[in-house]
């Protein structure tokens, strides 16, 4: 059984009540009060560090406060910070040029954060339908996955699995479909079964769920399927994207390699959806991405927002997304995320408290041996604070992985040491 956990300073104790007197209660955060970050490690209010095992849910996949990332936010915050879109500014089109280069795209649509850009992509594939593809007003349909996160508006949360994030906040929005994950039959069934659909959202790998990853070219499989029914393939790579699972985007197969191969072709969506780390977690920025029959239906006034495409977003996102280039961090989350599943499979060998463990690149989980309602990995997750690792539970046994993609070898091995240290508390 775990040993007595550590006890909060008084200084911790009093911001937490501030916020739990003054803020609303739509989280459940880990009991530690952080002020600082640098790397691949945070620190509290009382000065100790903690490797950070999370990274803002793959935000900070550069690493906190990445020095260039910083500078280009700062720079661009001393000269001009927002003009809105009524007026074009000098940062918009070089990072709409860099970023549309960088992915492969003809066009991109700027937002602030991942639920806006999810919303973004379901509009522009809905009027996509109408317009181009010929379906009767107000009868699109979308294909979605059970079990997926995409955020939590009205609209996301209406196709959502998750009953704490759906209770009480219908009448929810109709026009879309749901399927099993990792289903290419049920895709296949779905899209012959109604003419009406306009697409098809789904993340590469399911985060918010425990990192599940699907099998192997079943994205390509489906991108087949939808381009035989004249459907839109949609990937929100808002979480899977920017290098976090060993490539630029998991889109490109499902297989371990960093080049592709003829088994596990490239898949390119017909709608790309970014966010998190393409601000390397320093200011909100998010992306759609599409090439232009598709981009070309929003006209002006049909979509929008006040800080979409702001001048200190463009240039933050560009300096995020060369900080990933020039610093190889896609083959260094593929490299490294071999090793952090091959030592976390040693640990479960000795340790039957994992029941499983999976991942790619750097998103990775591990399957606690209990109950998805037990607290269990709770627990557990506060043993790894006090070791010095801060980790999260999602869906009730399952501990994500991920650290910012500079992490090195040695400090794996050590974030591996903690974990196996943490876990034999509980034999």
């Amino acid at each position: 059984m775990a040993q007595t956990q550590q006890v909060l300073s008084s200084k911790s104790e009093a911001l937490i009540e501030k916020e739990n007197k003054y803020g609303a209660h739509n989280y459940h955060p880990l009991p530690v009060v952080l002020e600082k970050g640098g790397g691949v490690f945070v620190w509290d209010v009382d000065g100790k560090k903690y490797y950070d095992f999370l990274s803002a849910y793959s935000a900070v996949n550069q690493g906190h406060c990445h020095p260039k990332i910083v500078g280009a936010m700062v720079k661009q915050a001393q000269t001009l910070t927002l003009t809105s879109r009524a007026f074009h500014n000098d940062q918009l089109g070089v990072f709409e040029e860099y970023v549309t280069k960088y992915f492969g795209f003809d066009k991109v649509l700027p937002m602030n954060t991942g639920a806006e850009a999810v919303e973004t992509a379901l509009k522009i594939c809905r009027k996509w339908a109408y317009e181009v593809k010929g379906t009767p007003e107000n009868q699109a349909q979308i294909i979605v996955c059970e079990n997926n996160f995409h955020g939590r508006t009205t609209t996301i949360i209406s196709f959502s699995n998750d009953e704490n994030a759906r209770k009480n906040f219908g009448p929810f929005t109709e026009g879309f479909i749901k399927i099993p994950y990792d289903d290419i039959d049920a895709l296949e069934a779905a899209l012959k079964l109604n003419s009406n659909i306009a697409g098809f959202l789904v993340e590469p790998i399911q985060g918010e769920a425990g990192v599940y990853v699907p099998s192997e070219g079943y994205l390509a499989k489906a991108k087949a399927l939808c381009a035989a029914h004249n459907a839109l393939f949609i990937a929100d790579e808002v979480q899977t994207g920017i290098a976090r699972t060993g490539r630029l985007l998991a889109t490109c197969g499902n297989c371990s390699c960093t080049q592709g191969c003829e088994n596990t072709p490239e898949v390119k969506p017909d709608i790309l959806i970014l966010g998190k780390a393409i601000s390397g977690g320093v200011y909100p920025v998010s992306a759609v991405l599409a090439n232009n029959e598709i981009m070309n239906v929003i006209k002006p006034g049909q979509h929008g927002s006040t800080f979409g495409g702001n001048p200190v977003a463009a240039a933050v996102a560009v300096a995020a997304l060369e900080v990933v280039r020039d610093e190889n961090l896609s083959e260094n989350a593929e490299r490294l995320g071999i090793l952090l599943r091959k030592g976390l499979n040693d640990i479960a060998s000795r340790n039957s408290l994992i029941s499983l463990v999976r991942g790619k690149g750097l998103l990775n989980a591990i399957v606690i041996n209990c109950d998805e309602e037990s607290d269990l990995a709770w627990q557990i997750c506060l043993k790894f604070r006090d070791y010095g690792l801060l980790a999260k539970p999602t869906h009730g046994n399952k501990i994500r992985f991920a650290p910012p993609l500079v992490i090195t070898e040695a400090q794996i091995q050590d974030c591996l040491s903690i974990i196996e240290k943490a876990l034999n508390d509980f034999k």
